[in-house]
């Protein structure tokens, strides 16, 4: 999920709209029902259409370009991947008062990876890895560098400096604001040595599917793009730990450097949720996001 687009600054989609956006410019689909997906996104809100096949509608301005860009790279991604990733179908247009390009993919099998229902975390590191990897080896040409489009994703660090370093003194005696500092300009002071690489740019549970304890699928593809790949390891301490952490770093055969920067994309991810749950006095989230930090600065300690 990401935070860079407020939540209030986001459309209300809701079922009846997405039926007659599909009515009126996919008529051989206005018979199949409409429903909203059990776990929405934060960038697209989405639906089931029929048995086969999902609606996916920007909720935001600032969203609207990854339509495109899915629709364009990821059939050329799919056939180079180990695990199914999700397939275009049709474009929507404008209308019925919402005002974007809107897009229908086929459904992927498969729920959420939450921890309960992955059978073997290690297995899981070695099967995410797997994908990862993949990603990085496909040919970069003419593919999007990271910028503006997918919020900076496999971009510079510098990016998020002052937005980082107002949380970490937002935050104040909750966190360990020195060591946090520490991190982050740590991390700032590496670079990605190598050509850029295809990135996912938001590896995170909600975004891999899961059957029979294994992954099964990877969605979500708006942050993709090329560039420094630090921002796929965030998952290393938001969903892994003990030997299943361990597998990750080993397989993955990043740099000191690399690792560094993907601590800190997840600090400053935590950093600014944690902010914002402390501002709407969300105790349980603001408890949840001050865990993974002290898990990162913990890391820090461990490898910086």
């Amino acid at each position: 999920m990401d935070a860079d687009i407020p939540r209030d600054e986001r459309l209300v989609v809701n079922a009846d709209l997405v039926r007659k956006l599909v009515a009126e410019q996919f008529p051989q689909w206005a018979d199949l029902p409409v429903r909203q997906v059990a776990v929405n996104g934060w960038d697209n809100s989405t639906f089931h259409l029929g048995d086969s096949m999902k609606v996916r509608l920007p909720m935001a301005a600032g969203y609207v370009s990854q339509t495109a860009k899915e629709v364009q790279w990821l059939p050329l991604l799919a056939p180079q991947l180990p695990q199914p990733i999700p397939a275009p179908v049709a474009i929507g247009q404008p209308g019925h008062g919402y005002p974007f390009q809107w897009s229908v993919y086929g459904w992927l099998a498969g729920e959420t990876a939450s921890r309960e229902r992955i059978g073997d975390l290690v297995g899981f590191a070695d099967d995410l890895a797997d994908f990862l990897l993949a990603l990085e080896r496909i040919d970069p040409i003419d593919a999007p560098l990271a910028g503006r489009h997918n919020f900076y994703r496999g971009g510079q660090l510098a990016v998020y400096d002052a937005e980082t370093r107002a949380s970490v003194a937002a935050l104040g005696e909750r966190v360990d604001g020195a060591a946090a500092l520490v991190l982050w300009e740590a991390a700032l002071a590496t670079t990605w040595p190598r050509p850029p690489v295809w990135v996912h740019g938001d590896i995170a549970w909600g975004n891999l599917l899961v059957e029979d304890g294994r992954l099964a699928g990877v969605i979500d593809f708006g942050s993709a793009a090329i560039g420094d790949p630090a921002c796929d390891l965030v998952i290393s301490w938001t969903l892994f730990e003990g030997a299943s952490r361990e597998r990750f770093r080993a397989r993955m055969e990043m740099d000191s450097g690399t690792w560094a920067r993907g601590r800190a994309w997840g600090l400053w991810k935590a950093m600014l949720v944690m902010r914002g749950h402390v501002e709407a006095g969300n105790e349980a989230g603001a408890e949840a996001e001050s865990r993974l930090i002290e898990t990162l600065l913990e890391d820090q300690r461990l490898f910086g």
